[in-house]
């Protein structure tokens, strides 16, 4: 399946190319399963290679026309930089008996990022990550890029076990992570008694450990219950041209998902940092999106925020907000790589027409609780505390 952002099917961009904007209505049910992510589209199946290639490349240059006409519409008002908010800490509640306690600074500021969260679809949050611990996974999932290409290289065939976006695309790719110690290299059971770290371990505990930093902020959006839904990272190098504007998933009443993107260095105005159109997350705003007659308005009176980043920061974000990935230039940019992992909100139930971006054997086997208990067994010098979920490729 092609995709246009960590998991935004093709299908679901040619329907909005085509303008048809009851795609997704309950009458109409698009039949998603994580575990068949890479089946082709009905549409093309009896359809030679050489004019999937060409329709493929007609899709992608329509896109990208496309994508500089929205490109002039917000360049004609001044796209501001996101920020983090200035939160001021609600005044803490004394306990009332023995059972009660007043909550403690993280989780109190985790209720008011959570309330941003609700309001303008975006937050986000400097210095999510220690700069060293970001330096290493940085290095690791490079790491992990080089390992897939050169795999892929030799079998092309085994590019699934990588790739979320085909990894035919050019200058992105969207890399399925393992959770095992040593990752690829430990795929299928190779011996992780060698890898003397696991950077991936290490920034899922400063994330989502006890008192991470985006531990509590996820209790408050998805609770403890939230399904673990991606585990990818998003990879661009100069070159890769400028998205279409889009949700990652049809329009849903309540928010369905919530992606966190994790800047694994500084991302300046040249690498394609994201654009989001802010208080676009909601049903009625996605229901003019899909209106080809109303979306150029839309888009022309929205409040767009680019989200340039320190290494270290994140940005969370509700699914069903529009947002883009700018180009990556060609001359002025160099590789951008983000870390990408979400929670499914669990009061959004049935197909949410959006396949998660992870390991097909990952899918659906973990919450936020089964995340925070095996930090905890990691915390108490598990070396590989994930191995028995394995490689995700099952």
């Amino acid at each position: 399946m092609f995709l246009i952002n960590s998991g935004t099917p093709l299908s679901f961009l040619l329907l909005l190319q085509l303008g048809i904007s009851d795609a997704f209505s309950p009458e109409k049910p698009i039949n998603h399963e994580c575990r068949h992510r890479f089946r082709k589209l009905p549409s093309l199946s009896s359809t030679s290679s050489s004019a999937i290639d060409l329709l493929y490349q007609d899709q992608q240059n329509a896109m990208e026309r496309r994508a500089l006409v929205e490109e002039k519409m917000l360049a004609d008002k001044k796209v501001e930089e996101l920020k983090a908010p200035k939160i001021k800490l609600p005044a803490q509640k004394a306990g009332t008996g023995f059972a009660t306690k007043g909550k403690s600074p993280l989780e109190r500021m985790a209720e008011a990022q959570a309330k941003v969260v609700h309001k303008e679809g975006v937050l986000r949050i400097d210095n999510a990550l220690s700069p060293d611990a970001t330096d290493r996974l940085r290095e690791y999932v490079l790491e992990q890029q080089r390992i897939a290409a050169e795999l892929t290289e030799a079998d092309v065939g085994i590019s699934k076990a990588f790739y979320g976006v085909e990894n035919q695309r050019k200058h992105r790719c969207d890399l399925q992570l393992s959770l095992l110690r040593g990752g690829y290299l430990t795929d299928r059971g190779g011996d992780a008694s060698s890898v003397e770290t696991h950077p991936l371990a290490d920034s899922l505990q400063e994330l989502l450990g006890k008192d991470g930093s985006l531990r509590y902020v996820y209790d408050n959006l998805v609770t403890m219950e939230g399904e673990f839904y991606e585990l990818a990272s998003v990879i661009t190098d100069p070159g890769s041209i400028r998205q279409q504007i889009h949700p990652d998933l049809p329009a849903k009443e309540k928010a369905p998902l919530f992606v966190i993107f994790l800047a694994l260095q500084d991302v300046d105005e040249h690498m394609g940092p994201t654009t989001f159109l802010l208080r676009t997350h909601t049903k009625k705003q996605n229901d003019i999106f899909m209106d080809h007659d109303k979306r150029d308005d839309q888009l022309m009176k929205a409040k767009g925020r680019l989200a340039t980043l320190n290494k270290g920061d994140a940005v969370l974000f509700d699914a069903r907000i529009l947002h883009c990935g700018n180009a990556n230039d060609a001359e002025k940019g160099s590789t951008r790589a983000l870390f990408n992992f979400s929670f499914r909100n669990p009061k959004v139930t049935g197909d949410l027409g959006y396949e998660g971006s992870i390991r097909p054997g990952y899918c659906g086997a973990m919450n936020l609780q089964d995340i925070s208990d095996v930090l905890v067994e990691y915390e108490k010098e598990d070396p590989n505390p994930f191995a028995k979920y394995s490689d995700g490729l099952a």
